[in-house]
């Protein structure tokens, strides 16, 4: 894959990861990130052999929120039309992307960079990683997502604390609050995060598209709505490749290979 400016890609067996590399920064996010990242996440959406995405950083931090040093947030005409044009889409491409989306964290993930990571489907992070929904430390409210994802993770009344008093969230709170999926020793996380995408890469590509779909959706239905939304993509996943290899891999008792359908 093409190296940006800002980022670092590359592809391995069907895992693309997607670097953050502005470590001097603590990866933050300049207009140049964020407009490589909606790119880079719309070209894994068209390539048929991404089958997974890793969105990793370089340096101590995963990504330290909007470039406050730089002057470019403050150069915005507008605050809203920033947000709708540049940190919404980077967002979208994530969520809307119908494969899965694994962030490494460590070190800090902080304002849109904490936004970042709760957009991806699951959370690896090292022992080092804090979040911190550090809006109000700058007079300003959630964006990118955080309003959206924070309170559906840990809950409205955890999460109206977390927003408030932007108060650091270490590792292990994050793992037990649901922030995080699992924790690793700093040095192991970059191996252990290219296993867990090499598993999910492994596994039935359009039937996990379709689950990522059906939990998204299903936070929004009420139960009637969500039992007949899930009845119409089982209608879809019956009927595809995947299902007929998984049955046939059941009954012969070896792995089911998936890639073979690709």
């Amino acid at each position: 894959m093409t190296d940006h400016t800002t980022l670092k890609t590359s592809l391995d067996g069907g895992v693309l990861e997607v670097r953050l590399s502005r470590p001097e920064t603590l990866n933050a996010l300049n207009r140049a990130m964020k407009q490589e990242l909606i790119a880079a996440f719309k070209a894994a959406a068209r390539a048929q052999e991404v089958r997974v995405v890793l969105l990793s950083a370089e340096g101590r931090g995963f990504c330290s929120g909007a470039d406050l040093k730089s002057g470019e947030e403050d150069a915005e005409k507008s605050f809203g039309e920033s947000v709708r044009t540049l940190y919404n889409p980077m967002v979208e491409a994530i969520t809307q992307l119908r494969k899965p989306v694994v962030a490494a964290v460590q070190g800090v993930a902080a304002g849109a960079g904490m936004s970042l990571a709760l957009a991806c489907d699951i959370r690896l992070c090292g022992e080092s990683a804090q979040f911190i929904a550090a809006f109000s430390r700058i007079g300003l409210v959630p964006d990118s997502g955080l309003s959206y994802f924070l309170p559906r993770l840990v809950g409205l009344g955890k999460a109206m604390e977390l927003a408030m008093l932007a108060e650091p969230v270490d590792a292990q709170e994050a793992l037990r609050l649901g922030l995080a999926n699992r924790i690793y020793p700093d040095e192991e996380l970059a191996a252990a995060a290219k296993d867990v995408c090499r598993r999910l890469s492994e596994g039935p590509l359009y039937a996990l598209g379709l689950t990522k779909q059906a939990l998204q959706r299903g936070q929004e239905l009420r139960l009637g709505e969500a039992l007949e939304y899930e009845a119409g993509l089982q209608e879809l996943a019956g009927r595809s490749g995947e299902y007929r290899e998984g049955v046939e891999a059941f009954r012969e008792r070896r792995k089911a290979n998936y890639r073979t359908l690709d």
